[in-house]
């Protein structure tokens, strides 16, 4: 039988071909894919539609590109690796010399084997993208070029999926699908996001789950711009990047600074003893930035591994199939489930018996403990639930205070609870 990372990375291999972009049928093919996975609700967003202070932009498609020499053999083929068209080029069909094609060709000359990942979503520009050594390679004289792409009125495509959950206040998970043949960045998101969407589905969640699979930028801002009455329900959120390579968990705190995803992040991790790093907001990275926007702030933390642009792979051929890890995926995904499952069951509860300790053992709660090895940590924990159950102190700050493990107290609430002794 196969691991959840294994069947995870088997999802990236079959996006990883697929030619996305802001808009088009790649992430409509995209799209197709994860649905089999989960169900999605698609949109369709018509071109020129407002959103926020944005327009939606045409719609791009590309079919053919590539740059043949005078004996026509293609020199650098976008049926080789869809890196290799500048991300939304305008078409065109043309014979020139080297030197008036140099200016549309782009290079790593710092990593001349590699071949980079670029855009034009919002200016009309054509241009490839090659390694350098291939460029050096390449004699005076004549090319032929050829862009076989359209730039009209279309639709800009994002999808939901919804978990149901216990009360309508949602915890929003979000990532990216506009990026052509990049693994870590975006697909091992998409693949965590969608794995993590079909665990929740068989755990009946305190919080109802969004998952928003969207173009960068201009998806999120499309889905606020069209959800403005719904966004008072989120009450947290996730946006998961870059989220399978080798590197140590990251997570990026929401502008707030204190937000309880925040806080249930910190927590995790430090709890876990893996290697990781928390670093502080600012507006520059993934969607974060459009969900943590002053007019919104929003609770809303950043969840990869390496993080944006820091390491040599990014936005470079490089970012393939063998960059990514089920391993990495896997702890990523762990993060989350742990993470959620702290978020799910962090309550504040009132104690039903304030005044004086309430007598525990008459009511079965040290006999329910003998023999566990965990037995003093749990006496532990039900005093320190009993003593911060006031209404103002929720199960996280409960395990913060007491040093004591949050399913430790979670559990100790559960016993409370069902004893009569506290209220939610």
């Amino acid at each position: 039988m196969s691991t959840p990372g294994e069947d995870m990375h088997t999802l990236v291999r079959r996006l990883y071909p697929l030619c996305r972009s802001i808009t088009g049928d790649g992430v409509r093919a995209t799209l197709d894919i994860v649905g089999e996975h989960v169900p999605l609700q698609v949109h369709e967003v018509p071109t020129g539609t407002q959103v926020l202070d944005w327009t939606v932009p045409q719609e791009w498609n590309i079919r053919d590109a590539y740059i043949a020499d005078a004996s026509g053999r293609r020199v650098v083929d976008f049926a080789a690796s869809n890196l290799h068209v500048l991300g939304y080029s305008v078409p065109v069909s043309a014979t020139m010399p080297l030197a008036e094609l140099r200016p549309h060709l782009h290079t790593l000359p710092e990593q001349p084997t590699l071949v980079p990942y670029r855009t034009s979503y919002y200016q009309p520009q054509w241009g490839f993208c090659l390694a350098q050594e291939t460029l050096d390679a390449l004699p005076d004289g004549t090319y032929e070029v050829c862009v076989d792409s359209t730039l009209a009125d279309g639709h800009l495509t994002y999808a939901e999926h919804v978990v149901p959950g216990q009360v309508p206040d949602e915890v929003i998970v979000s990532c990216h699908v506009c990026h052509p043949s990049l693994a870590n960045d975006n697909l091992a998101g998409i693949a965590v996001a969608t794995f993590l969407a079909k665990e929740l589905a068989g755990r009946n969640p305190y919080y109802t789950y969004r998952f928003l699979f969207a173009p960068g930028t201009i998806g999120a801002i499309t889905w606020l711009a069209r959800n403005k009455e719904r966004v008072e329900r989120v009450k947290h959120g996730l946006v998961l990047a870059c989220a399978g390579d080798p590197g140590q968990v990251t997570y990026k705190r929401s502008r707030r600074g204190d937000a309880e995803i925040d806080r249930v992040l910190r927590h995790v991790l430090n709890a876990s003893e893996r290697p990781h790093r928390i670093t502080e907001f600012t507006p520059y990275g993934y969607d974060e930035r459009q969900f943590c926007s002053p007019g919104f702030d929003l609770g809303v933390g950043s969840l990869t591994r390496t993080p944006y642009a820091g390491y040599p792979e990014y936005h470079t051929s490089a970012d393939n199939l063998d960059f990514v890890s089920p391993e990495a995926m896997e702890d990523t995904l762990a993060v989350c489930r742990e993470a959620f499952g702290v978020l799910d069951r962090n309550r504040r509860y009132l104690n039903l018996s304030p005044y004086g300790e309430p007598q525990l053992g008459r009511r079965g709660l040290y006999g329910a403990l003998g023999g566990r090895s965990d037995a003093e940590q749990a006496q532990m924990a039900m005093l320190w639930v009993l003593n911060l159950s006031d209404g103002e102190h929720a199960l996280l700050d409960i395990a913060e205070r007491s040093g004591l493990a949050f399913d430790s107290v979670a559990a100790a609430a559960d016993a409370l609870h069902d004893a009569g002794l506290i209220k939610a």
